[in-house]
Order: structure tokens, then C-alpha cells, then sequence
């Protein structure tokens, strides 16, 4: 089997042979480079599986290299993990919203970011294979294209509620565990609360309106998308 090539992008020699040490451990190819242009240039040229991104690099910082390869198509659909020591929130919340898949922040502890890369790598493989539009009930999902439709009228949905849509219609019938719909929808490792994904059904059934009963709690468990009887 083809080892799947990560990107790390890294100005300190240590991080970088600490990260290329434990990836290569986990049998991953690795290629290093030490300042953000030369990343862009070289992702364009080879797209990575995987890219492992600081933020403090010479010349061109992390944001503006998540910035070009999120707004380049051949480069968008490559998941990026930002590796920082700036852990303010409004850091890891602007790399987020540019399009990173996940963020560790330094010092790191080199088991918690293969187990962040290996998340990141099943979550996109398990997009790609569940990259089929999803028809249920006048309710239309294009993963492709990131639509979600009623009987034809558009969703205003966030990034979060249309994974979670899309991964209960995809699956009708099906309950799920709160801890499941995390790791599904905003994949592992995040600090975040049942009570939060609780909120987040209430905010997206508001927003399906009568489509909204669909969404049914199984009390004690979880939720799934109801299966629609005639």
C-alpha cells in the first residue's frame, strides 16, 4: 500500500525532526520545509495527504499559506493542521474559519498530534466516499458544493449544521450518541460538550422549519433522522 506523504512545515530543526521521527514511526512519507512560500510551491507542485502548519514562519506566516491553498482548487481539498504556540482563541478561531481542519498547540505531545492527523486523514477519506448528494424527502444535500435545499429554497446553515445534516440524512433511521456526533461532525479530540450539541440540534431544527420534526430525540441516547413513512 502507497504511504500516504505529509507536509510539515516547520522553522525550528527540533519540532521538525521530532514530528518527521513519529510520523515516519506511523508509516507516513514526510517531507519537511521551513518557511511558508517554499510550502505553497511545493504543495501546488505535489499535493501532500496531509499538512502539518506553524503559524510563526519566515516571509509568509501559516494564515496567509492556509489563505492561497484553501482559494486554489487544487489545493483546497487538502487537510491542514495548524501546529502553534499562539493559542488565543481569535488565532486558532481565524485559522479555522480559513479552512484548517484542526490545530494542536505547542508544546505538543507527539501522541496527541498523530492521533489529530490520523482523524484528520479518516474524515476526509470517509468525505470522499460520502461525497454522494442525499435526496430525502424534498430535502436536498450536495456535499460537493456544500447546498443544503427545501422543496428547491436554500438553507442559511453554518459549516457545523450542514455536516451534522448531512450526516443524519445520509443515514435515516440510525441513532447516534452525542459522543458519536462529535467525533463525526467535528472530529476527535475536541473539548466539546453534550449540552453543545444539544444547542446546535435546536439552532438547525429551527432552521428546517416543518423538516425540523425529522431530527427526533431518542431519549437516553442520542438523536437520528426520522425515516419518513407515507
Amino acid at each position: 500500500m502507497r504511504q500516504q506523504r505529509i507536509l510539515v512545515v516547520e522553522d525550528d530543526r527540533d519540532i521538525q525532526e521530532l514530528l518527521r521521527y513519529h510520523l515516519e514511526k506511523h508509516g507516513y512519507a514526510v517531507e519537511c520545509v521551513a518557511n511558508g512560500a517554499n510550502a505553497a510551491v511545493i504543495a501546488r507542485k505535489s499535493p501532500p495527504a496531509l499538512i502539518l502548519l506553524d503559524l510563526m514562519l519566515p516571509g509568509m506566516d501559516g494564515l496567509e499559506v492556509c489563505r492561497q491553498l484553501k482559494a486554489a482548487p487544487a489545493t483546497a481539498g487538502i487537510p491542514v493542521v495548524m501546529v502553534t504556540a499562539r493559542g488565543e482563541e481569535a488565532d486558532i478561531v481565524t485559522g479555522l474559519e480559513l479552512g484548517a481542519m484542526d490545530y494542536v498547540c505547542k508544546p505538543f505531545r507527539p501522541r496527541e498530534v498523530m492521533a489529530r492527523v490520523k482523524a484528520c486523514l479518516r474524515r476526509v477519506a470517509d468525505e470522499r466516499s460520502d461525497s454522494v448528494a442525499v435526496n430525502y424527502q424534498g430535502l436536498k444535500i450536495d456535499p460537493t458544493r456544500h447546498i443544503a435545499t427545501i422543496d428547491g429554497q436554500p438553507l442559511d446553515l453554518t459549516s457545523g449544521e450542514f455536516r451534522l445534516l448531512f450526516h443524519f440524512a445520509k443515514r435515516p433511521g440510525r441513532v447516534f450518541t452525542r459522543d458519536q456526533i462529535i467525533n463525526a461532525v467535528r472530529g476527535e479530540d475536541y473539548s466539546v460538550t453534550d449540552r453543545a450539541v444539544d444547542v446546535q440540534i435546536v439552532g438547525l431544527r429551527r432552521k428546517l422549519g416543518d423538516y425540523g420534526q425529522y431530527v427526533e430525540t431518542v431519549r437516553g441516547v442520542g438523536y437520528r433522522m426520522k425515516i419518513f413513512e407515507p
